[in-house]
């Protein structure tokens, strides 16, 4: 069906929470795009430290990086789900925040380096114009009206205290012992603005099974950008040293695990659990940072799998300059397994199933120690990637295929 053309402007009201079919808009779709930029780089650079093994210095620039990414991305989408009138300003509104997208994405290669200002700047340029939409949306919907105008508030006051954070750094105004409790500072204050924007007022009429919906997008775009950097790492090899049985394995290892994990993901009953406890939105939203985060790390960690297959094939390498074998299969596996804890966590968080699972996650975290454990025993390490599916496909079989009732399995109470 055709989109009907945006008109210059339109009341900005609330959204049925009800709405049947509701789904992503192709707004919504362009504006993911831009996020694919910021995650691939935020990625691309994990993926060097890694390679280097300088991870404990690079790891605070990439959760920062991420929580950007995450943060900015979020608020848009709860108040597209509330508030999407799609008429002309708030799609110049939206071409805003995409611009502040790619200005952040060209800065966060200088996150990792201390360098702030271009990334923060780009930062707040995804945020303020969302105040605006905030005010437009109290405007036009009385009853929420303070709701809005809180939340307005509350994100324009943040992101001044960002830009003064920024420009501090940027002149040395800031002593170096005082940076890193400043941005834990700044993202706490970032995170208590939702809660503090609903608490004792009517909440904003965001819808359960379109936000299930976005967040489960988003996901697939993560792991479109663990698929494509680990193609492009594989590509490279077979351009200097042809195909080989061992490409052919991490390629469809790296795959598999891909598609296992999307799976994993697809098992939540999302919607339906955010439809009956609208009350349990904050923790379920905010946890998907940790789930986000480490998916991304396992692309990172790919990349590290092919580079110590370039390292073996490249006699002209030192040796010495590359990720040892259990080193590149850790990088896979650690964030792995947080990823498959932390939807674990969300799934009882939002559900309260009376089929905890617990003792099948338990299980699956326990297979995927195995890739490790075997790789340091000596097996090769495309076996050891392909191991790391091993669990996943349990955890699957047995919801798709197992003894246990839908029923029970997916109730939310």
């Amino acid at each position: 069906m055709d989109q009907p053309p945006a008109t210059p402007h339109r009341r900005t009201r609330g959204r049925d929470i009800h709405e049947q079919h509701r789904v992503a808009t192709p707004l919504e779709l362009l504006f993911d795009l831009t996020f694919v930029v910021a995650v691939a780089l935020a990625a691309a650079q994990l993926h060097h430290a890694e390679a280097s093994h300088h991870v404990g210095q690079a790891l605070p620039g990439y959760l920062v990086a991420f929580f950007a990414i995450w943060w900015a991305w979020m608020n848009y989408t709860w108040f597209a789900s509330a508030y999407d009138n799609d008429d002309a300003i708030y799609r110049v509104f939206t071409l805003m925040q995409m611009g502040g997208v790619l200005v952040f994405a060209t800065g966060v290669p200088g996150l990792f380096e201390g360098q702030f200002f271009l990334g923060i700047l780009g930062y707040a340029l995804m945020r303020l114009p969302l105040c605006i939409q905030w005010v437009r949306a109290g405007l036009g919907d009385p009853e929420r009206r303070s709701t809005c105008w809180r939340y307005a508030a509350g994100v324009a006051v943040v992101q001044v205290l960002w830009l003064l954070f920024g420009a501090a750094r940027s002149q040395d105004w800031l002593p170096a012992g005082a940076i890193w409790p400043s941005l834990v500072a700044l993202v706490v204050m970032e995170l208590l603005v939702p809660p503090w924007a609903e608490r004792g007022t009517m909440a904003t009429p965001w819808h359960p099974h379109h936000i299930a919906e976005r967040y489960s997008l988003f996901t697939i775009i993560i792991l479109g950008e663990a698929i494509l950097g680990t193609t492009n790492a594989i590509a490279s090899l077979v351009q200097v040293h042809g195909s080989s049985f061992d490409l052919m394995l991490v390629g469809l290892g790296g795959t598999l695990l891909a598609f296992c994990l999307w799976w994993m993901y697809f098992l939540l009953p999302s919607g339906d659990a955010l439809h009956r406890h609208r009350e349990r939105a904050f923790g379920w939203g905010y946890g998907h940072f940790f789930a986000f985060a480490s998916l991304a790390a396992v692309g990172s960690g790919l990349e590290v799998v092919a580079d110590r297959l370039k390292i073996v094939k490249d006699a002209a390498t030192p040796n010495s300059e590359a990720a040892s074998a259990l080193f590149a299969i850790s990088a896979v596996a650690i964030p792995q397994a947080l990823f498959v804890f932390v939807i674990w966590a969300l799934h009882r968080y939002a559900t309260r199933a009376q089929d905890s699972q617990l003792s099948l996650v338990l299980l699956v975290l326990a297979c995927i120690g195995l890739g490790p454990l075997a790789v340091a025993q000596g097996l090769p390490l495309p076996w050891g990637l392909m191991l790391l599916s091993l669990g996943p496909i349990i955890a699957i079989a047995y919801n798709e295929l197992g003894h246990k009732r839908k029923a029970e399995r997916f109730l939310v109470r």
